[in-house]
């Protein structure tokens, strides 16, 4: 039976799994999610090994708001030797496509983490033996597939690959960003890992460059702004509350003691829309909605809160809202959601249209 494992955080199991089991219903891919809450990942189980291709190919990594990394898996083993792990994979009988890349994985939980140490010193050995056998170039190559071996314990692990095309280029799916000592608030990672990892390089240039302007809803105490000034952006920050004063002393910060839902801006439109306030995902979506619409923005990158309960089904009900607001504007939109490694009970989405 061939596996497809989803990487999530721990906690958001089952949400990661809802949206797995949405989508292989709607391939016609049959088969059943199983998890442990906590674990940190999903493994779905094909009926049908043959069919493990196709999902490789068809099964989006982007589509999937709670998923940080996808393997495809032909290969479980759940009885390793500690004395001979490598001689017990049996690489000879691998049929997997040609890779540039290893990586040796583990959940990222409190039980994963126990792992990390091990999985590091793994994957040298290992990856000499994937390329006496063939399974990887000889130099590291990004442009070709990556084969993913994740040990859930130190004697079971999933063996299976990524496309890269349809892959994080991070282990564990996960961008690590050290904290600026100077920001305000950790909530600056947030909008950073958004920017990097939301939107292409392309769309970044043009909206996210020195001498753009921008609005921030819910601005204080500027984690948010704090990216923004550091790209040499003029910001409007809109909150009741304080803002860091070094922030205001680069001149490139207007601060309005304003409700975040009635501020329009001042000179009628902006290149870009931050928002990261405390309030109901369905009503900031509203919000973030008719900004685009309206043309107050090009682009919108928020912040969604969570209900504890039915997380996925939260989003996909914001989805219809927003496609919704946009048809009855005659408008198309383009959004992007992601449960980032920065973000905790809450997504953050990019859309523009």
């Amino acid at each position: 039976m061939a596996s497809i494992v989803a990487y999530c955080r721990a906690g958001f199991e089952a949400d990661a799994a809802s949206e797995l089991d949405a989508a292989c219903a709607g391939l016609e891919l049959f088969g059943y999610s199983q998890f442990v809450p906590g674990q940190g990942y999903v493994a779905f189980e094909l009926y049908d090994a043959q069919t493990l291709q196709h999902a490789s190919q068809s099964i989006r990594l982007d589509a999937l708001v709670f998923v940080r990394q996808l393997i495809f898996c032909p290969y479980h083993f759940t009885a390793l030797p500690k004395r001979d792990r490598i001689g017990a994979l049996e690489l000879d009988t691998f049929v997997l496509p040609k890779a540039g890349v290893l990586r040796v994985e583990h959940p990222e939980s409190d039980d994963g983490k126990e792992l990390s140490t091990f999985c590091r010193k793994f994957t040298v050995p290992l990856r000499l033996a994937m390329r006496q056998h063939d399974l990887l170039s000889k130099k590291e190559n990004p442009a070709l597939a990556t084969i993913h071996v994740f040990f859930t314990d130190g004697e079971s692990a999933f063996v299976g690959f990524s496309h890269p095309n349809n892959a994080s280029p991070f282990p564990l799916g996960i961008m690590r960003l050290k904290f600026p000592a100077d920001a305000p608030s950790r909530s600056t990672l947030k909008l950073d890992e958004a920017i990097q990892s939301l939107l292409s390089e392309k769309e970044r240039q043009r909206w996210f460059k020195a001498g753009n302007s921008a609005v921030d809803l819910g601005a204080c105490p500027g984690g948010w702004t704090y990216q923004l000034v550091r790209r040499n952006m003029r910001v409007e920050a809109v909150d009741n509350g304080a803002m860091d004063d070094a922030l205001m002393e680069t001149g490139l910060v207007s601060y309005y003691a304003e409700d975040g839902f009635k501020y329009r801006p001042q000179k009628g439109r902006v290149d870009v829309l931050v928002c990261d306030m405390i309030e109901r995902p369905d009503r900031v979506a509203k919000l973030m909605s008719q900004w685009v619409i309206e043309q107050w923005c090009n682009v919108a990158v928020f912040n969604l809160k969570l209900p504890m309960k039915k997380r996925a089904a939260a989003i996909d009900e914001i989805k219809t809202q927003i496609v919704q607001q946009f048809s009855d504007a005659g408008r198309t939109a383009t959004l992007r959601i992601k449960h980032l490694y920065h973000d905790r009970d809450e997504v953050t989405a990019v859309l523009f249209s």
